[in-house]
């Protein structure tokens, strides 16, 4: 079976095989994403997926189509960590031998986890990319059969059956939001959702979302055919890939309606704001339909799906996650303030900071900074702010007061 042969009914088939191992993950109401956007809006949860990812469902239906021959030679597959997981899981529960590839830097719970799950994990390899590469050098050395993350009509199909579920739960729905890495995800999703909605007699518009250092489908779809971009860091780890799929990009240029990219103050902002206001804990690859929501940059339409891909995300990520997601929020801000070196000062800063409602959580008042005269000092302050109406208030009460604060460290 080719990638051009992904339809409805592979994509049922799939559903069929996965009953009992991948779950039907919940759909829920967002009351904040509705309000922003003014349509209602649901969060398609595959955070808790088994795993902590939608991986497991192409992962999984590859793996059970596999012969017996194929089977005994074991699988072999190059992930930074949510395929591999799924792959571990899926060969565990079917009785084969797994590799798994992951690079030098793969978060440290997602490393774990695959080994958790039975797999030989070999860490090597800057990228993904070049794991990928070792894998496929491995399969031919050993006869492993390649599990390739995303660029297999198998793991389309499988990947697909979020589709089916999103429209039975919100059979309504007018727009999907996907993550877009490489593109399996999307492309089962839009050939699921697409193919019903014209047994429906009505369209839904599906719309990848990238982050912008790693967004490989703007400049494939502007040449035609896929190409390699050289990719920047993003903390959307799940969805850095630097060349979409030889067999999912004919899928995205003729089913997805628009491919949008996220800044990753968005990605932390998103991140931040599941937890907030959802109590969800989400990967920055998984939250980034909720980014493009927050940086309106999608337009309503009626009822919304974003998928929230994976939930696996490292604990020091996290809290730098939270502490940037509250700066590109305006939730927090460090000042630097010159002062003259005469009693008072800090006090007369701490009086007004006090009277805007600014909470200081750190301060450093130090005589030894670059430039300073000798009756010169400096101080850090470091607040918790209610956003960016609130900071600009809280600069413009200070410069009135004489002072001349400069914003650090955002």
């Amino acid at each position: 079976m080719t990638a051009r042969e992904v339809t409805l009914g592979h994509i049922e088939a799939a559903a069929r095989e996965l009953a009992g191992v991948a779950q039907h993950t919940p759909v829920d109401h967002a009351s904040h994403l509705s309000d922003l956007l003014g349509v209602p809006t649901y969060m398609k949860l595959e955070n808790l997926q088994r795993t902590g990812s939608f991986k497991l469902r192409g992962a999984t239906y590859r793996l059970s189509r596999l012969t017996d021959e194929e089977k005994s030679r074991g699988v072999v597959a190059a992930s930074a960590g949510n395929h591999a997981q799924g792959v571990a899981f899926a060969a565990q529960q079917l009785g084969i031998d797994a590799t798994i590839f992951m690079p030098l830097g793969a978060p440290v719970p997602k490393l774990l986890a695959t080994k958790s799950y039975g797999a030989s994990v070999i860490t090597d390899g800057a990228t993904v990319e070049e794991c990928l590469a070792l894998a496929a050098e491995h399969s031919q050395r050993t006869g492993a059969v390649m599990i390739h993350p995303f660029d297999h009509a198998d793991v389309i199909a499988g990947q697909g059956t979020i589709g089916l579920e999103i429209l039975r739960d919100v059979p309504d729905v007018q727009t999907v939001l996907v993550p877009v890495g490489g593109g399996g995800l999307i492309s089962g999703i839009a050939v699921a959702t697409k193919e019903i909605a014209a047994q429906q007699g009505r369209e839904i518009r599906v719309v990848g979302v990238q982050a912008s250092a790693s967004a490989s489908l703007p400049a494939s779809l502007a040449a035609g055919h896929p190409v390699t971009i050289d990719r920047g860091a993003t903390i959307a780890d799940g969805i850095a890939v630097a060349r979409p799929g030889d067999h999912t990009f004919p899928l995205v240029r003729d089913l997805v309606d628009d491919i949008v990219t996220v800044e990753e103050d968005d990605l932390a902002r998103a991140v931040l704001t599941l937890l907030e206001r959802t109590k969800l804990v989400v990967e920055p690859a998984g939250a980034i339909g909720v980014a493009a929501i927050l940086a309106g940059l999608v337009a309503p339409t009626g009822p919304t799906v974003t998928v929230l891909s994976g939930g696996n995300i490292d604990p020091l990520l996290l809290q730098r996650i939270v502490s940037h997601g509250l700066v590109a929020a305006g939730r927090y801000m460090t000042l630097r303030i010159p002062l003259p070196d005469r009693p008072g000062q800090l006090a007369e800063v701490s009086r007004i900071l006090a009277a805007v409602g600014a909470n200081v959580i750190e301060v450093l008042h130090t005589r030894h900074d670059l430039g300073l005269t000798l009756n010169d000092v400096v101080l850090q302050v470091a607040v918790e702010t209610r956003g960016p109406n609130h900071q600009a208030e809280v600069m413009q009460t200070l410069t009135s007061a004489g002072f001349s604060p400069e914003v650090v460290g955002v």
